[in-house]
């Protein structure tokens, strides 16, 4: 495919690609994300396609990457609403600090890569075995644990940062 055939690709069907998602998600950005996020796969594939066949493969892939996006929203939807947190007893400063490493630690499992946030999430939120884990991904054992060994690592590193800056903090404060 060439860069002036993409272009005439792009032209003709990137509204309505986006059209297409807006309709069923109602949200233009992310409707706008998964349009570019489609003709991105086809440029990088640089597929040979026939004028009769690149609609459909547009609505196609369109379609795998919004139905993809509802299912990792749906895991981030069900991990956020597992955490039920009960401050009755601790003191405001206490339930501050303890909500400043809460988002910390949601910031920085947010940007982790998917396929080692995925594994964390079915093991911690679903109480998933790693070989479950393994067969429900179609990925091997060692697999699972790599991922898990990573996620944990920088969760960890990240978390001790912040641990230290709190207690840092309360130091100089008294």
């Amino acid at each position: 495919m060439t860069q002036n055939e993409f272009k005439s690709y792009f032209d003709q069907y990137f509204d309505a690609i986006r059209n297409y998602i807006y309709y069923r998600s109602g949200d233009g950005e992310l409707a706008t994300d998964i349009a570019q996020d489609t003709f991105m796969k086809v440029w990088e594939k640089r597929m040979q396609l026939s004028k009769t066949s690149i609609k459909s493969l547009l609505y196609k892939i369109a379609n795998d990457l919004f139905i993809s996006q509802i299912r990792k929203n749906k895991v981030k939807d069900q991990y956020l609403n597992t955490m039920v947190f009960d401050f009755k007893t601790d003191s405001p400063e206490v339930q501050l600090r303890y909500k400043e490493l809460k988002q910390h630690y949601e910031k920085t499992l947010a940007q982790v890569p998917e396929n080692q946030r995925t594994v964390f999430l079915m093991s911690r939120m679903e109480g998933l075995t790693y070989s479950e884990i393994a067969t429900r991904l179609n990925i091997s054992n060692k697999a699972v644990e790599k991922r898990m060994s990573k996620v944990l690592s920088t969760l960890r590193a990240a978390l001790k940062l912040v641990f230290l800056f709190i207690t840092t903090l309360n130091f100089y404060q008294f």
